[in-house]
């Protein structure tokens, strides 16, 4: 049977180039986008994947086509596009990457006027339009125009992070950095920044955008080997690892190992909350030690489905100071941009580190332990509805959210299982206070899976 790898999900729509995502879809979607947004500047950016400029003429076409005028960005990563849109109040945003999904894959993440990603209302309204093809066709003489600006956006980005960062203090310490950039969008402005702006002793690998991923595009602790001995061969204090469009931030300690996303959220949660009243948005995978954290601290967690756009749609309404997605290293800032930021979860760790005077692995150790389990799995077409049902019966004394797949709590631990946004998976996670009873809990999943 053959697999369907398109995927219009939360951000957008994305799928394997050539066989599913072609130039003629992107450029049909582009018009769709167009005709919703009407005739104005939209922002158009890319990351690095070799399929990214042919996107990008596809895309150009779709909106000069309905009376867009594009204002190209060229190689930038997705929060800087989704800032640039954001100050310039441009009429919408489109940036052309697939993210942390491997290199064959490609998408067009799209934004509205304020860089948010669409809301559900938006969707399915551009959905609409795009399934029933009902464009705009400018006339000869409406025609959009195309103008170059790559150099604003990341000069507008660095701005906004760096006024909740003490540069000066930082700069001072310098800090040894080591950075696995897999020659992604973000490559050159990363260096940039950690180098240039922030003063570290860099130390960096796969900072070439004219190069192929030289790994998984997601960066996990199995992918990013190379930066963890980068870490150690050089004695750095912290190591950032980023995925193809900069929005994922991984991060590995002075000992080379690499940290839970979840900590990486919680150490940036506790931060913020140290200096600013305000709740707290995470998805429903995201770990407990963010409930801990906000508990600790008088404030309440809200919880949603995975995805930035549903996290981003709730910090919003509850005003949330801060929030992500622990379990994908996105970090949402509001006071940078409601959109997941690497920019803004470095600069807060190596600020945090420079003013507690702690290591990485220090401020790790001080928060709350979980142990955590994740995997995926590829499953058939009309068998998820009975993998879930399963589920329920196998922990029959657990408390069900049914947000996003199912979501089982139970007195000292949590399930989720639920299908992926972007690619044609489930994902399961599993969370508990110890490992025995973690791998107990994954054990069930997995043989529930295989059964």
């Amino acid at each position: 049977m053959r697999e369907h790898r398109l995927k219009v999900g939360v951000s957008g729509i994305r799928g394997v180039v050539g066989e599913f995502l072609t130039p003629a879809l992107a450029c049909s979607y582009a018009q769709a986008f167009g005709t919703f947004v009407g005739p104005g500047k939209v922002v158009l950016g890319r990351d690095t994947r070799s399929s990214g400029e042919m996107l990008q003429h596809a895309v150009a076409c779709g909106l000069l086509a309905t009376g867009c005028d594009v204002v190209y960005v060229g190689i930038q990563p997705t929060p800087t596009i989704q800032v640039y849109v954001n100050a310039t109040r441009a009429r919408g945003g489109i940036s052309i990457t697939a993210s942390h999904n491997p290199s064959e894959y490609n998408a067009l993440k799209l934004f509205n006027h304020a860089g948010l990603f669409f809301n559900h209302y938006e969707r399915r309204e551009l959905l609409d339009l795009f399934y029933e093809s009902e464009f705009r066709t400018a006339t000869n003489d409406r025609i959009g125009r195309v103008a170059y600006d790559p150099d604003t956006p990341p000069r507008m980005h660095l701005d906004r992070v760096v006024r909740h960062v003490d540069v000066g203090r930082v700069r001072a310490h310098k800090f040894k950095v080591a950075l696995d950039g897999v020659n992604g969008a973000g490559s050159e402005l990363s260096v940039h920044f950690l180098r240039d702006v922030l003063g570290c002793r860099l130390e960096a690998i796969s900072v070439d955008p004219t190069q192929p991923f030289p790994r998984e595009a997601e960066p996990r602790p199995d992918t990013l080997g190379d930066l963890q001995e980068l870490v150690r061969r050089t004695g750095a204090d912290i190591g950032f690892g980023q995925d193809p469009d900069g929005d994922r931030l991984a991060i590995v300690d002075e000992n080379g190992v690499v940290l839970d996303n979840d900590d990486v959220l919680a150490l940036v949660v506790d931060a913020v909350l140290t200096s600013m009243p305000g709740d707290v948005a995470v998805n429903l995978t995201t770990s407990s030690v963010i409930d801990d954290i906000a508990l600790a601290h008088g404030r309440r967690v809200y919880r949603t489905p995975v995805g930035e756009a549903n996290v981003v749609e709730m910090m919003q309404a509850v005003k949330a100071v801060i929030g992500g997605e622990g379990s994908n290293g996105g970090i949402i800032f509001p006071s940078v941009q409601y959109c997941r930021d690497s920019y803004t979860g470095m600069g807060f760790v190596l600020d945090l580190m420079e003013r507690t005077g702690l290591t990485l692995s220090q401020l790790a150790a001080r928060m709350p332990a979980y142990s955590r389990r994740s995997g995926k799995f590829a499953f058939e077409h009309g068998r998820l509805g009975t993998l879930m049902r399963q589920l329920e019966v196998t922990f029959p004394e657990g408390q069900c959210d049914r947000r996003d797949g199912l979501k089982i709590l139970l007195e000292d631990a949590w399930v989720h299982m639920r299908a992926s946004n972007t690619e044609p998976i489930l994902r399961y996670a599993v969370e508990a206070k110890s490992p025995d009873r973690a791998a107990e809990l994954e054990g069930k999943v997995r043989a529930l899976i295989a059964g």
